[in-house]
């Protein structure tokens, strides 16, 4: 069966309103044959990333930059999930990246560091940004959480085929 991993850092209410609503969203009554496997950022592996068809990855914008339990997520897995790296150490870009990704971020002022150092390390994991960067700033209402139902469902039906 195909599985769709949510991997999630969401330590406030705005982000857990996203999580949660990406979740349903993947676990939509539509999508069938897909298993939704939901792990906190701390807690996913190599194994969970391994056994995943496709991803979607969530995070508050802390300092300018991804949340650390999400970016510990990231250097835990990297090598083991496929990750290539430069001969100087940083990030290689790989091309043709199979496995389709999502991503939503919510801050209070801006999202544009965090959203980039995601996508810079997902590039040298060869997975392929499927749908558009969900960014969130302020206050999260039923428009965003609309939104991040829709990015769900649609990591979900990609995974689904």
């Amino acid at each position: 069966m195909p599985r769709l991993l949510i991997v999630h850092h969401s330590p406030t209410p705005s982000v857990a309103a996203l999580t949660d609503a990406v979740v349903a969203g993947a676990s939509d009554d539509a999508i069938t044959g897909v298993d939704v496997v939901v792990r906190p950022a701390l807690e996913a592996d190599a194994d969970d990333v391994l056994a995943a068809d496709g991803y979607v990855l969530g995070t508050p914008a802390n300092f300018g930059y991804m949340s650390g339990a999400l970016k510990h997520f990231f250097d835990s897995i990297f090598l083991q999930a496929g990750g290539a790296l430069t001969d100087d150490g940083s990030a290689a870009t790989v091309e043709g990246g199979r496995k389709p990704f999502g991503l939503y971020v919510h801050g209070r002022y801006d999202t544009t560091g965090a959203v980039r150092s995601v996508q810079s390390i997902v590039g040298a994991l060869g997975w392929r940004q499927s749908a558009p960067v969900l960014e969130v700033l302020g206050d999260v209402g039923a428009a965003e959480r609309g939104s991040a139902y829709e990015l769900g469902g649609t990591l979900a039906a990609l995974v689904m085929g």
